[in-house]
């Protein structure tokens, strides 16, 4: 067996592909991250979190966790990853809200995805929001 050679070009490519990667990536994490962070300091975060804890505490989350599902479910990973990083969460909570969110995220987009393929855009949604709302009370009670 023969061993390739890697060139600087392929090395050249791989970076400028990796840092095409970030750039896409911040574009999206740190707005949220900002946003996240000037809402929390205006108090606006502290009032949403208090209104959702009733809800959230079924998950064992802090009401603050609504903001990264509600970014995950209708925007995307990278969002949550956003508000994730903002909030200062602790390892519990971001596994639980991984849980629900690797059910759940960017049902947008992706309930669009299954209509294309003739699937019920609201049995889709539906279904994949309800797994995701059990796994993330299943979690919350096994961890």
């Amino acid at each position: 067996m023969q061993r390739e050679n890697i060139g600087w070009g392929t090395l050249g490519r791989g970076l400028r592909n990796g840092l095409e990667t970030i750039w896409e990536l911040s574009k999206v994490v740190l707005p949220v991250y900002v946003v996240l962070t000037v809402l929390e300091a205006s108090l606006v975060l502290g009032w949403i979190g208090e209104r959702c804890e009733p809800l959230m505490g079924l998950f064992s989350l802090s009401g603050s966790c609504a903001m990264v599902l509600l970014l995950g479910y209708v925007l995307d990973y990278y969002a949550a990853i956003g508000a994730i990083a903002s909030l200062g969460l602790s390892i519990r909570e971001i596994t639980i809200l991984a849980v629900m969110l690797s059910i759940g995220h960017s049902l947008i987009l992706e309930t669009a995805v299954a209509k294309k393929m003739g699937i019920s855009a609201t049995r889709a949604c539906l279904i994949r929001l309800g797994a995701s709302l059990f796994a993330g009370f299943l979690v919350s009670r096994l961890i």
